[in-house]
């Protein structure tokens, strides 16, 4: 059979399936009503549902917000191809969704995320909820993440920070047009990660070709994995098309990662036996001998005891999936929020003046700025809110899945409404939306004003870490972004430290109208078009010459 008749068939097929599935859709909607009582939203097509409506020039979480604002819906529905979808878009909703009912909402849908780049639901993120879940995120959270771990690591911090402030020193002194800002942040948070969740012998791969190789790897898996792109996640029965080629450049990030984790998973076992990590730093203090690779390893070699239930086992894919999660999630997402924050602060040069007068007063010229100054530096803590207010790294919070049917009851103007959702529905919190609605931000919520979380400033008392809902740069509830403690920690350090070590313009010829803000949606919401900025020491010699 010719090309072209091979071609003509599949057309002919294809279309004799779209017709099939139409009539089938419209008997049963004729024969079997919707009794649910769902909240209010737009009508959608047959098939497709209201997929047309998220395939314009609006990036989805603008789209939505827009859709929620038009059919007066802070609790919106659609029907995203096969599934209901439910849209939170107000704080009093988001609460609805991730504290109210966040049990009956904590599961996850399946997705060619999870099942491909995710080792089939093995990591943390998009792993179902259920007894692998809190296994893996007990696992981080006391391993990585507590207080005493985040401590421990502080030493590394603090030399990932002079190097990075040591190679924009040295960009400055070259005459260069201006300082690349994401790669610098890029280079510090993920020699961070690495050196915490796996070993400082990894964390020199980046900046060598295999670590070039991993950092575009990790830029390509945040562009094919977004929440809401892929089609076949809300079509199914044409997921064996793959019409964006979105699974075959998953597969293709997946192969290239797992080939790095087990480079990585070989080394951990062939030096386990004795451990040596111990690191002495100026001090005498020691780096934590284990490492969370080393801690992983150890489990899923003990299988969990007979005690564990059988899914809760760890295996060597959910130990590469883990690590992965961690990586990703300690990388791309701060470095994000440190970029957007310095673009912002650029195109408020009374803001950076601020900033910059904060930190002479509580920090001085004589020395760099560190963790232990954060407390007293409230105009910054200000500036990383505005920015995680205004540029969530995550503008969807990751999907939900209803995991029961469900009634939830949302306030409005005429009173209390109750609407149904059904068990299987995939609930969105629209976090992008929420931190703008007039109804929690009512003082310019389009603007950058730090200001507003200062005393008097209307939003002094709003926190990030889950518990107000008008800000969810983590989310909230049992699904809540395990990190958010040293994900706040490290972006407040790295303004804390551009802004005070650095003058910052923009360069020659280039006006704040010129500074593009334009959003690259994927998994996390970046810049379109990475920010390059001029830097010049300000403070003196002496510092500068000490970070070598």
């Amino acid at each position: 059979m010719s090309l072209h008749a091979l071609t003509a068939t599949f057309v002919i097929l294809a279309l004799t399936s779209v017709v099939v599935v139409v009539v089938v859709w419209t008997r049963r909607r004729r024969h079997h009503p919707n009794p649910q009582n769902l909240p209010p939203g737009p009508k959608g097509w047959p098939v497709i549902g209201n997929l047309h409506l998220l395939a314009g020039s609006l990036p989805p979480h603008r789209a939505l917000a827009a859709l929620a604002s038009r059919h007066g819906a802070p609790l919106m529905h659609l029907k995203l191809g096969s599934f209901h979808v439910i849209v939170a878009s107000s704080a009093a909703t988001a609460r609805l969704v991730l504290k109210t009912h966040d049990l009956a909402f904590a599961d996850r849908p399946p997705t060619a995320f999870g099942s491909i780049l995710a080792y089939g639901y093995k990591g943390i993120l998009q792993t179902p909820y259920g007894a692998y879940w809190r296994m893996a995120r007990k696992l981080c959270a006391a391993e990585l993440f507590s207080p005493h771990r985040v401590a421990s690591f502080e030493l590394v911090r603090v030399q990932e920070m002079r190097a990075m402030t040591r190679a924009i020193f040295l960009v400055s002194g070259a005459g260069g047009g201006g300082v690349q800002v994401k790669e610098h942040l890029q280079n510090l948070a993920m020699r961070n990660i690495l050196r915490m969740a796996v070993g400082d012998k990894w964390s020199g791969c980046y900046g060598s070709e295999e670590g070039e190789i991993f950092r575009r790897t990790l830029e390509e898996a945040f562009a094919v994995t977004s929440a809401v792109s892929n089609v076949g996640d809300w079509l199914p029965w044409l997921e064996w098309l793959d019409l964006q080629g979105l699974n075959r450049r998953m597969r293709r990030v997946h192969h290239l990662f797992d080939r790095f984790f087990e480079q990585i998973l070989d080394e951990h076992e062939r030096d386990r036996d004795p451990r040596k990590r111990g690191e002495e730093f100026a001090g005498g203090e020691e780096l934590a001998a284990r490492d969370l690779v080393d801690v992983l390893l150890e489990r899923a070699e003990e299988g969990g005891g007979e005690e564990e239930a059988e899914e809760a086992r760890l295996t060597r894919d959910g130990v590469k999936a883990i690590i992965q999660d961690v990586i990703a999630g300690g990388t791309e997402t701060t470095a994000i929020t440190s970029e957007w924050a310095m673009a912002e602060l650029l195109r408020r040069p009374d803001a950076m003046s601020a900033a910059a007068g904060e930190l002479d007063r509580v920090v001085g010229r004589g020395r760099w700025a560190t963790e232990h100054d954060l407390p007293a530096l409230p105009y910054v803590t200000a500036v990383v809110k505005e920015t995680m207010r205004l540029h969530p790294v995550a503008p969807l919070l990751a999907p939900r899945r209803a995991r029961e049917d469900t009634t939830v009851v949302v306030s409005g103007a005429g009173g209390e409404y109750c609407y149904d959702v059904p068990a299987g529905a995939r609930v969105l919190v629209n976090a992008w939306a929420v931190a703008r609605d007039p109804a929690s931000w009512p003082d310019s919520p389009e603007e950058f004003r730090p200001e507003r979380f200062l005393a008097g400033g209307g939003g002094e008392g709003v926190d990030v870490r889950g518990a107000h809902f008008e800000l969810l740069p983590f989310g909230s509830g049992r699904r809540i972004c395990p990190a958010y403690n040293l994900g706040l920690k490290e972006v407040a350090a790295m303004v804390a430290n551009l802004v005070h070590g650095f003058e910052w313009r923009l360069p020659e010829g280039m006006s704040v109208e010129d500074l593009s803000m334009e959003e690259q949606f994927g998994l996390s919401l970046c810049r379109k078009v990475p920010l390059v900025a001029v830097a010049e020491p300000r403070l003196p010699a002496h510092l500068y010459a000490a970070l070598d």
